[in-house]
């Protein structure tokens, strides 16, 4: 479907033994919280803690019975500001795609003005009203109509649970922090939500709201920055990390072009992989590399070498004796790599997170292209402005500035694996509103 790629790889297995803890959902990573102190807290203490546990049932008695009933929305007897910040999302579930009524916002208003008194039973009632509809809020934005490729079966998501969604609610600090921010989506989610508020007020045409949905639509698969993870999107050529709630770096990417495009796709980055080889393209082996060796240049001074195919025990094969002719025309494919070197296309080091698509990320020593506005060049994979720094927040250590020998394809595997989403947003915020990047891979027709 992609055609060849420039990174394309030998097909062969690795086997990973450690992956990221909270990969297998798109919320925090959060422990189980019946192995916490706070579990083990005296019900019967807290008048509040009695009330819930007389009154929450399911999945949420689950989620309180396992926190020793304490309330999440309360502090002392009062519901805290979270409370209306939560309210306000829902007020506004429009901007999310979603009828505000489901919610029941009216009502939460009432309970929560209920509990201003400090009755437990009322404290309560609210209490669990407002976890209720946060977990519903939550289960339906992140479902979502887009496509996306997982190549690995832990990223791919999984059914929504009430009291999941509440443990991990419950992991950050700041509860209240975490809720004003809308924690638990992406932040490419948030950003995209306030631009429907500003085409809606500005009025921009029905076509162009629905193109603003459709990338909102595609935010709802990336993981909360409470995930350890990489996002890379393939319109705007920037790549984004996150760890801990917080966005740790970005930079510029140059990634596939109009007819090479780098595919909606979720991996795990597992290694690095220093002095890589370049698999050369079939179309450039038959465009560039084949002319010139008809001209005379010989594949030693191009610092290529030729292989039998594209399997890992390929062998290689006397350039005298390929019908370069027969290449040259397209009537012969031939396997070719450029060999590890300061000149390398690859440059310094390549990571790599299996995909039948062969794409990855890797350095490059062509930084002109970096420069420019529209870096849609590649063909498919994704070449990083700073591959040393993303090498060390993967690795927890600088990528040395020589690899520890000559020797060519030096796999480090990383401790945990990350998990790497690439994705597609065209729609971009301006001084007067909300504007879009053309849209190079026509995914929003």
């Amino acid at each position: 479907m992609w055609g060849v790629r420039c990174c394309r790889i030998p097909l062969f297995t690795i086997v990973i033994t450690g992956l990221c803890l909270g990969a297998t959902q798109p919320l925090v990573a959060a422990p189980k919280a019946a192995t916490s102190p706070a579990a083990t807290v005296p019900a019967g203490q807290d008048p509040i803690a009695r009330a819930i546990r007389s009154k929450a049932g399911g999945a949420l008695k689950r989620f309180y019975a396992e926190r020793g009933f304490r309330p999440l929305w309360t502090r002392g007897n009062a519901i805290g500001p979270q409370a209306e910040a939560l309210i306000g999302f829902l007020k506004t579930a429009d901007l999310d795609g979603l009828k505000s009524a489901k919610y029941d916002p009216d009502n939460l208003v009432a309970d929560v003005r209920a509990a201003r008194g400090g009755d437990p039973a009322a404290v309560a009632r609210a209490e669990l009203a407002l976890s209720a509809a946060f977990a519903r809020y939550v289960t339906d934005q992140r479902r979502s109509d887009s496509e996306m490729t997982y190549t690995d079966r832990a990223l791919k998501p999984k059914r929504l649970k009430a009291d999941a969604i509440l443990r991990a609610a419950a992991f950050p600090k700041a509860f209240p922090d975490y809720v004003a921010d809308m924690g638990w989506m992406s932040p490419h989610y948030v950003s995209l939500r306030a631009l429907v508020g500003r085409a809606k007020k500005q009025g921009l045409s029905g076509k162009a709201m629905d193109r603003l949905y459709r990338n909102l639509d595609r935010t709802r698969l990336l993981p909360s920055p409470w995930t350890r993870h990489i996002v890379v999107d393939a319109s705007s050529g920037r790549l984004w990390y996150y760890q801990a709630g917080k966005q740790i770096g970005m930079m510029k990417v140059v990634v596939g072009a109009r007819e090479t495009q780098t595919p909606m796709l979720a991996g795990m980055v597992q290694w690095a992989i220093l002095n890589p080889y370049w698999n050369v393209p079939t179309y450039l082996a038959r465009k560039s590399v084949a002319p010139k060796v008809l001209a005379g240049r010989s594949l030693k001074s191009l610092r290529m070498e030729a292989l039998s195919d594209w399997s890992e025990n390929a062998r290689l094969l006397d350039p005298r004796a390929i019908d370069w002719t027969a290449v040259a025309s397209g009537a012969q494919e031939i396997r070719l790599r450029e060999l590890p070197g300061s000149a390398n296309s690859m440059g310094r080091v390549k990571f790599i997170f299996p995909n039948d698509e062969g794409i990855y990320l890797h350095d490059t020593p062509d930084r002109a292209l970096l420069k420019k506005s529209d870096r849609h060049f590649s063909n498919g994979c994704i070449r990083l402005e700073d591959a040393a720094g993303l090498g060390r927040w993967l690795l927890g250590k600088p990528i040395p500035a020589a690899a520890p020998s000559k020797a060519p394809e030096q796999a480090v595997p990383l401790r945990a694996g990350v998990p790497i989403y690439l994705t597609y947003l065209t729609a971009t915020a301006t001084e007067k509103g909300v504007a879009f990047r053309p849209d190079i891979y026509g995914r929003d027709e």
